[in-house]
């Protein structure tokens, strides 16, 4: 399976599970210029931030194991 895609499916995972991060993010640009909810941009950012960094960390993860399975199948159809 291609890279795009495992990282896609797993991308859209992580914004199921970390969806209050863009939530903060479209209430803070939808809502009217206020000092008091600055803290739900820095936050969202954060969020969304993080959740991007954790699919990335598993897509990478998840394409080494596969292809340290496939080379250990490959290794062992030589023999």
């Amino acid at each position: 399976m291609s890279t795009l895609w495992v990282y896609l499916r797993i991308q859209l995972m992580t914004f199921v599970c970390g969806i209050v991060g863009p939530i903060f993010l479209f209430v803070y640009f939808a809502a009217q210029p206020d000092t008091t909810i600055r803290w739900m941009y820095w936050w969202g950012l954060l969020i969304t931030v993080a959740d991007i960094l954790v699919a990335l960390a598993i897509t990478d993860s998840v394409t080494r194991r596969d292809r340290e399975t496939a080379a250990r199948r490959a290794g062992q159809d030589a023999s």
